[in-house]
């Protein structure tokens, strides 16, 4: 059965599943942080709304729900799989276009949630099942180190990538044509979205094309009733909450009251991913000689320290937020790949893309929740001139205290709790 792992049609696969990773993530990176900043400022948002925008994301995995109800249904995976994940693409490469239409800024706003939204929806509602067919063609006995090299070549194309768009949106900006940056950013993504549709249908189809219907009470049953599974959903809540509370306030915190220009803040970026890359293969090797889990409680410990930090960025003291931002990117090559792979430690193969959707979606509403906390938050504490109790303290560095605490819970929970569950070997 082994040999399988190593044919022809197998190898091409893995290879172009890994591209397709690849591309996705440069997308994701110029809808998001400072660049998605950059567009919500330009159409007049507030800092407390574009902080809650910029926490969609969380929002949006809520819509992998209707996967609970459609994957066994679906005929042919790569068929669907490629149009949702395509649609959702051209979408993303929208939002820089929006900003250039001639109509009022409340219009204007509808326009980048709802592409925001449907974008995300489209991505998600599918991303469980590409990344249950894309694993399919990796030995099991191998995910850990396959996920780290799959995240080392993303994070190598992102460095080149970002710092290359980063430095001419800003020769954009220096010049007063921040539209013009703009176009030149929805172009770029313009070209990855082929690159992106042709390693996707470079993926030989799965074995099993068409399931068998399951039965929601089925599904409920090897999920929600699944004490191990819950507790891992439990898990990805808290880190989801400790996460968007702060994470989507950052972005505008950086070009506003840091004054941190886009391309510093991605070479910033860059350092951080080569400091990313430099973990990833020893966390995946971490993740397979120890498990999932243990992966998950160092990269949270980590993730801590990096709101820790946080917690001290000023104006004056503005090289704290390098500091977060290498440590959050290293906690996120570990959070990542496990938090994905942890669900096949708990939950029968069968219901890996309905478990995953049940746990990235109520998470999402846990995260989205503290983005609306963080948001009002934040707008109190500006209404109050930043002042807390009579010190001069911006809303972001409470907030990254919060998180801080919240992620010191899910570290004690871990490790008392999930770490002591039996694990499958599926």
């Amino acid at each position: 059965m082994d040999n399988i792992y190593e044919s022809k049609d197998y190898k091409r696969s893995r290879t172009a599943y890994m591209c397709q990773c690849t591309f996705e993530y440069l997308i994701s990176i110029v809808v998001s942080d400072a660049f998605l900043a950059k567009i919500l400022s330009d159409i007049g948002m507030s800092d407390a709304l574009t902080g809650i925008i910029s926490s969609f994301i969380s929002l949006a995995f809520l819509l992998q729900m209707v996967s609970l109800f459609t994957v066994s249904r679906i005929k042919n995976v790569k068929r669907t799989a490629t149009f949702f994940n395509t649609f959702g693409a051209v979408l993303f490469m929208c939002l820089y276009l929006i900003p250039l239409m001639h109509t009022d800024g409340r219009y204007k706003t509808v326009l980048i949630i709802g592409a925001i939204l449907a974008a995300y929806f489209s991505n998600y509602l599918v991303t469980s099942i590409i990344f249950k067919w894309g694993n399919s063609f990796v030995s099991p006995a191998r995910r850990g180190t396959y996920s780290a090299a799959k995240e080392m070549v993303s994070l190598i194309a992102g460095i080149l990538f970002t710092l290359a768009v980063g430095y001419i949106f800003d020769r954009y900006e220096a010049a007063g044509n921040v539209h013009g940056g703009f176009l030149f950013m929805a172009a770029a993504i313009g070209m990855i979205i082929p690159l992106n549709l042709i390693s996707l249908l470079m993926i030989k189809k799965g074995e099993k094309e068409k399931s068998e219907t399951v039965a929601f009470k089925e599904v409920i049953a090897n999920t929600m009733r699944n004490k191990n599974f819950v507790c891992v959903i439990i898990m990805q809540s808290l880190w989801n909450a400790a996460l968007y509370l702060t994470a989507g306030f950052l972005g505008i915190y950086k070009t506003k009251d840091l004054m941190i220009s886009v391309g510093t803040v991605q070479v910033i970026n860059m350092a951080a991913n080569l400091c990313r890359f430099s973990v990833s293969m020893p966390f995946g090797r971490f993740a397979n000689r120890f498990g999932f889990t243990k992966g998950l409680e160092l990269g949270y410990t980590i993730a801590a320290a990096a709101f820790f930090i946080n917690i001290f960025c000023t104006p004056d003291t503005w090289w704290c937020i390098i500091i977060y931002t290498v440590l959050h990117y290293m906690a996120t090559a570990s959070i990542n790949q496990n938090s994905l792979n942890i669900v096949y430690s708990y939950v029968k193969e069968e219901y890996f893309v309905q478990a995953s959707a049940i746990k990235n979606s109520i998470a999402g509403i846990v995260g989205f929740a503290a983005s609306l906390a963080g948001s009002r938050i934040l707008a109190h504490i500006q209404s109050a001139g930043n002042s807390v109790f009579g010190m001069h303290i911006y809303g972001q560095q409470v907030l990254s205290l919060i998180s801080f605490f919240i992620l010191i819970g899910v570290i004690v929970f871990v490790h008392f709790v999930v770490a002591k569950q039996k694990a499958m070997i599926q």
